[in-house]
């Protein structure tokens, strides 16, 4: 039980050398090795709002800054805001000495029980909104930083496309070899101008007022050191943080913002670009069209029961081992060649034998009736214990430091099933690939 609350006792190197659990790894079919969060690429592919589950393009998503336009976070703790209604007695214009009751809604909090009426916001007529919003005194000048900045790396594009077009031989030479008519000379100066070379640095130019640093500072109010605060009435650093724009010192200040959208993104092999991971479009879906994660594909070890440690002293540790994959498979352990990430602090013995384990049945847990055990000729030195496709067997350990854990490596080899091929060539026997992947085990603290 020692790997269900803490996964990280069991770990494993993945090809770019990050050690992670197996559960946050992915197994890219094609390469055959395993790919952590270093070696994938990450893609965008939706974005949607976690509260109406409405999907939105990228070109509009950009546009309104990642925030969704009908419903909002409350600014006193972060939770969603709900459209409260209310009836309000309203005075007739054509009899003012009657009043007549309209509905009106307003932004309530169903956990701090913050409203929009504690800040001064109207209440509106229509459930879907029209709040109003507050303006940023610095938006003019953050806009023209913008178009700036956009400018620039316009220029910086142009020039790396005329340094591309330069490193190309003019054959100028040929000219006066063979002699360049005018018209081929008209044509290739025409076939220059292609691709950005033409632009000029002064279309570029954006007229912007640079910063200047001011000596003067806005002077603290005469009574901040005699006038007690109140901590009810003030901000946290939280709440000043979640509006960057306008950094509210007061809790009247406080204004309801748009809740960020969420994006549902793909992972992608940088070796070979294939997709290991890739969820459905639908924002309401939580199910995968593409999902190579490590714990499918590669057998998985855990830690049974941990011994009586002591320093310089064989003890017997029991692991389990998962087969996660539908094919009988064969694991063997080895010895780790080298230690580069100084990781061992304990000698360790492997089985010498092959470990067997059953195919993966989601029907064996659930029907007892049926015997799942094959005849396996196990050594019950090594195996201690087997069922459906799990296996639980012995290695020695000795503990060598006594000021650290224990720590021990192994590299796993077993035999894969690799359907890819098969299916690329339309063949129907499928190819057989022995694949080895280091592994690493913290056992913990000396005990004894």
């Amino acid at each position: 039980m020692a790997t269900y609350m803490d996964v990280n006792r069991v770990q494993y190197v993945a090809f770019s050398g990050t050690v992670a659990p197996l559960s946050k790894l992915y197994f890219c079919r094609h390469c055959l090795k395993l790919r952590s969060r270093d070696c994938v690429s990450q893609e965008v592919d939706s974005y949607y709002c976690s509260n109406c589950l409405e999907n939105m393009p990228s070109p509009d998503a950009k546009l309104k800054k990642n925030r969704c336009a009908n419903c909002f976070d409350c600014p006193s703790c972060g939770h969603s805001l709900s459209t409260r209604a209310t009836s309000v007695a309203f005075q007739d214009p054509d009899n003012p000495g009657k009043s007549t009751p309209k509905k009106v809604y307003y932004l309530a909090c169903g956990f701090c029980r913050w409203t929009s009426r504690d800040v001064g916001l109207k209440d509106q007529l229509i459930a879907s909104g029209g709040w109003q919003e507050q303006e940023n005194p610095n938006e003019k000048r953050i806009s023209e930083l913008l178009d700036y900045y956009k400018h620039l790396a316009q220029k910086d594009q142009t020039e790396r496309e005329k340094k591309k077009y330069s490193r190309r031989r003019s054959y100028l030479h040929l000219s006066e070899k063979f002699g360049l008519t005018s018209h081929a000379i008209k044509k290739r100066s025409a076939l220059m101008g292609i691709g950005g070379i033409s632009i000029k640095d002064d279309d570029l130019s954006v007229d912007i007022e640079p910063s200047l640093a001011i000596d003067k500072v806005e002077e603290l109010p005469d009574d901040v050191f005699t006038k007690p605060i109140v901590l009810t009435d003030v901000t946290t650093i939280r709440q000043r943080h979640a509006n960057p724009d306008f950094q509210p010192t007061h809790i009247s200040q406080l204004y309801p913002r748009h809740k960020t959208m969420l994006i549902k993104r793909s992972q992608r092999c940088k070796e070979c670009e294939h997709n290991l991971s890739k969820p459905e479009f639908n924002p309401s879906s939580i199910k995968f069209r593409i999902q190579l994660v490590a714990l499918h594909h590669v057998p998985e070890f855990r830690i049974m029961s941990l011994p009586n440690l002591q320093i310089n002293k064989e003890v017997q540790l029991i692991l389990t081992l998962f087969n996660p994959l539908d094919t009988l498979t064969h694991v063997a352990l080895l010895p780790s060649p080298t230690d580069e990430l100084k990781w061992d602090t304990a000698k360790v013995v492997l089985p010498t034998c092959e470990l067997v384990l059953s195919p993966r049945d989601d029907t064996a847990e659930f029907d007892d009736t049926v015997d799942q055990q094959q005849n396996f000729k196990d050594d019950p030195s090594v195996v201690v214990s087997r069922k459906s496709n799990k296996i639980g067997f012995i290695v020695k350990v000795t503990p060598m430091i006594a000021d650290d854990d224990v720590r021990i490596s192994f590299i796993m080899k077993y035999d894969y099933k690799n359907m890819t091929p098969a299916l690329q060539t339309e063949k129907k026997q499928p190819e057989i690939t022995w694949l080895q992947f280091p592994v690493l085990v913290n056992l913990g603290k000396i005990t004894g």
